[in-house]
């Protein structure tokens, strides 16, 4: 088992700790810290990425770290009255506490297993933040920032709806110890202003699921057990996979397969 200043690495953390100086540099040359900037670390781990983070001009910096053995660590190692650490899971937090110090900068080394949680825990929150860079898995990033093709799909919709996403630098695994499995990427958002509503909005989102149900497929055949009047659609929409489809696209089917707001008969 792993050991970082006598402290075991624990498995089910996921705790994978950058070792890389000019990847941490990057993700805070990519995001516009001042005096009364607000930054949220998830995980800090033994405060590699949180040093850099203090150097920076910045009012404050919460730390969510779940492992006490790191929380106090880090305590102790990085003793910057600007730090508050809070051993809490980010996903069980209240966001309401982040409302006071808003908007808040986001700069983190996501544990892999739960960053779709997390990523869904910003968007629920995104007004709360300004910006971010986040370290993921870069077969998870590739799929968020795809417009058409393989691996484009719900996620890419549904994020690309309401962030503005950049792909930053590719990281390969030896820059971390222990060193995982797979390459990570960082990837930068930032949430979107003024995004028109979506009619019906939820249901439009399983509409999407279901559209990618299997991919390969057609859109009529994902649709061909639903109760979705796909019969109103042209033979030509039918026969496209989702993975062809644009956004603008599904919204205008949606408009006519969704009975509460139209149901005009695509030419």
């Amino acid at each position: 088992m792993a050991h970082i200043e006598g402290i075991k690495l624990k498995k089910q953390y996921g705790q994978h700790f950058l070792r890389d100086v000019k990847i941490v540099n990057h993700m805070i040359d990519a995001v516009q810290l001042n005096s009364k900037s607000s930054v949220i670390e998830i995980g800090c781990g033994d405060g590699f990425l949180t040093q850099a983070i203090v150097a920076q001009p910045l009012k404050r910096l919460w730390i969510f770290e779940i492992d006490p053995d790191w929380a106090d660590y880090v305590r102790k190692a990085i003793p910057d009255k600007r730090i508050e650490i809070f051993l809490d899971n980010i996903l069980d937090v209240d966001f309401q506490r982040f409302e006071e110090h808003a908007p808040w900068v986001l700069l983190s080394n996501l544990p892999y297993q739960i960053t779709f949680p997390i990523l869904h825990m910003i968007y629920a929150n995104r007004h709360l933040f300004q910006e971010g860079v986040i370290m993921i898995q870069e077969e998870v990033a590739q799929k968020l920032v795809k417009q058409s093709g393989r691996g484009y799909g719900f996620p890419s919709l549904f994020f690309q709806r309401y962030f503005e996403l950049k792909l930053l630098n590719k990281i390969p695994p030896a820059a971390f110890f222990p060193p995982p499995k797979v390459h990570s990427r960082l990837l930068y958002f930032k949430p979107r202003a003024d995004v028109a509503e979506i009619p019906q909005e939820q249901e439009f989102w399983k509409f999407i699921k279901i559209c990618f149900a299997q991919p390969r497929r057609t859109l009529r055949n994902n649709l061909a057990t639903t109760h979705y009047k796909h019969d109103l659609l042209s033979d030509d929409i039918l026969a496209l996979r989702s993975q062809q489809m644009s956004m603008q696209d599904f919204l205008r089917i949606w408009k006519i397969l969704n009975p509460f707001i139209g149901n005009e008969k695509t030419k």
